[in-house]
């Protein structure tokens, strides 16, 4: 039993709120035991108190699960274009999800704050002293976060348990049984889409919530916009999965390595592999319903019907001051040195950093080789996006450091070169420092390193402030031109449009629909338009899910491996992580406490014990 002040951290402030202290004992991964502290009739019946209730929910979303450092790094430690060290990457990057702590603790972090924001919101329901406006918005909150957790929680496992406000409420005070047998997709889908769109007369999270031009929304919050966002994904996920099977995807792939004659491991150039759709399991919507609501509520956020939503330069896209604002939609937020509620997003993907702004600790996920090949080498998104010069403490010693990509380019940069005239052509800035700098292909200290994580009050300490991304505007751009492709049929201009507005903020070259790599079918499209998600967000834990509701994530995974230098397959990436995967995988396994503990689950997930 602890007692514990909860810091939300938003874009501009900290702001210290009121404790909704939890007491952990839990034998069941869905058990919470009741509050033995303050009692609820003891936090007060005004604004200040319905917005302590919703403070202390958020909390969980880090004391619960960030403050541990396996989420949200999990969303991505599976997917064929990100990689790292083996020891990194555990159990969960070579696809041995069972009775791993990682994916356990995503169940079990996912249902806490399933049963905290039902017991907020009925407390929150019966104060009388509330302003009518701030009581439905606190209440909005709570059902966006409880969506968002149902919607987290199916993609990862399927068919779920799903408990009512009542049953979570008896659950809290009273320690009753959760026995509960799993809901099929259908039901949790049909929850999910209740929670935020509502239902008959009951307002869901998009009517209830305040839009961020509210003069009472509180930045780092759920917002109207928000809420629709997160919809805008529902039904996309639930259309794409739906997709007939045999439609075709093509995706960039292909061997990870070779070997070349000098005996040295060499990187593999990317080919296009063109896959069939595999129907996806419990997903038999109707696609084109739910791709036109996908598309409806894309184009109202848009439009501006739910607050003002627009794409920032890419120079601010990763800076705080424009967190929570007009592109990032929703976010995990953070306390800079804060041992709850501190992160470390910032040490695995950016690393934590010496007095002299060295890599001391972490930059252990990173994405591949094939992954940076995606790109024009004038795009933002590799040009700034990606660490090109970074030195490890340890390569101080001997005057060392690394840069990136293997490129001739790179290497020229780095290291100098003589033309074929004599001339001697000196390193260039940043690598005219005097240090030694090189590139070792195949080393999981030397790949495509993100920056979105850089910015940080502080990035010498180990638990920094570090954001995560879970809802940005280009998402809701990108998703649109998904459903437009699938509805228009052929080559959308529409989709094209939207493509291209994202593509314009990167630098990138537009899409076009004639000439020299013109886009002209509908397949073709619908294969840039994941791709460019692929670019787009990349270590905002997105791309296993992607390939997921697709149907191929088994054929891009098997798609990797390499070759010895013997010649024979191999099913490792370049950094030397098993990337084969089964149909097993296409779900994680429930935690073994959890069907040993529950009687209304027999049996878990294909191909788990």
């Amino acid at each position: 039993m602890k007692s514990n002040n909860i810091i939300l951290h938003t874009a501009r402030a900290a702001v210290v709120m009121f404790s909704l202290i939890m007491a952990y004992a839990c034998s069941d991964f869905l058990e919470e035991k009741p509050y033995a502290f303050v009692k609820p009739g003891q936090v007060g019946d005004s604004n200040e108190a319905a917005q302590q209730w919703v403070t202390g929910t958020y909390s969980k979303m880090l004391d619960d699960m960030a403050r541990w450092s396996y989420f949200p790094r999990v969303l991505e430690m599976d997917c064929d274009y990100t990689s790292g060290p083996d020891w990194a990457f555990s159990s969960v990057g070579a696809g041995n999800f069972q009775s791993d702590e990682i994916i356990d603790s995503f169940w079990k972090g996912f249902y806490n704050l399933v049963f905290r924001t039902a017991y907020s919101e009925h407390y929150i329901s019966l104060m009388s002293n509330v302003d009518s406006d701030v009581k439905d918005n606190c209440i909005g909150e709570m059902r966006f976060l409880k969506a968002f957790s149902y919607f987290m929680l199916t993609r990862a496992y399927g068919e779920i348990p799903l408990f009512s406000t009542q049953e979570s409420v008896a659950v809290m005070n009273d320690g009753e049984s959760l026995n509960k047998p799993r809901a099929a997709i259908k039901d949790v889908y049909a929850e999910i889409i209740r929670l935020l769109a509502g239902e008959g007369e009951e307002h869901g999270a998009i009517d209830l919530l305040f839009s961020n031009t509210d003069s009472k929304f509180v930045e780092g919050h759920a917002s109207k916009g928000a809420a629709a966002a997160l919809l805008v994904k529902v039904y996309a996920t639930m259309a794409s999965a739906s997709m007939p099977a045999g439609t075709e995807i093509t995706v960039k792939t292909g061997e990870a390595y070779h070997y070349d004659a000098s005996g040295v491991k060499a990187p593999t150039s990317i080919v296009n592999r063109t896959f069939a759709k595999t129907a996806v399991a419990g997903y038999d919507f109707d696609w084109q319903e739910c791709y036109t609501k996908a598309a409806t509520y894309a184009e109202n956020i848009i439009e501006g019907q739910y607050g003002n939503y627009s794409l920032l330069p890419y120079d601010n896209l990763w800076k705080r001051g424009f967190y929570n604002k007009t592109e990032h939609m929703f976010m995990l937020c953070s306390v800079s040195g804060d041992e709850k509620y501190g992160t470390h997003i910032h040490r695995y993907f950016s690393g934590q950093q010496d007095g002299a702004g060295n890599v001391s600790s972490g930059m252990w996920i990173g994405s591949r080789w094939h992954w940076y090949q995606l790109f024009e080498s004038t795009d933002y998104r590799v040009l700034k996006g990606v660490k090109h010069r970074f030195r490890y403490t340890d390569d101080v010693s001997w005057n060392g450091g690394s840069y990136y990509p293997g490129t001739t380019e790179y290497e020229r940069m780095a290291k100098g070169y003589t033309d074929d005239d004599g001339t001697v052509h000196n390193p260039v800035a940043p690598y005219n420092d005097g240090v030694s700098y090189g590139y070792e292909f195949g080393s999981s200290r030397c790949m495509a390193f993100t920056t979105k994580y850089d910015d940080v009050t502080d990035p010498k300490i180990e638990r920094t402030d570090a954001y995560w991304p879970f809802l940005r505007y280009a998402d809701v751009l990108l998703l649109y031109a998904e459903a437009k492709c699938e509805l228009d049929g052929g080559v959308s201009a529409e989709a094209v449009a939207r493509l291209n507005e994202v593509r314009r903020r990167s630098n990138a070259t537009e899409a076009t629909v004639s000439g020299n790599g013109a886009i002209t079918s509908q397949a073709a499209l619908r294969s840039a338009i994941i791709e460019e998600r692929a670019k787009e967000f990349a270590m905002e834990g997105d791309r296993r899910w992607d390939l997921i509701r697709w149907g191929i994530y088994i054929d891009a995974m098997n798609a990797i491996g390499g070759i010895n230098s013997d010649g024979s397959q191999t099913r490792y990436d370049e950094n030397n992580i098993y990337k084969y995967r089964e149909s097993k995988h296409l779900l994680w396994p429930l935690p073994v406490s959890e069907i040993d503990s529950n009687t209304s689950i027999a049996t878990n997930n294909p191909g788990w014990s």
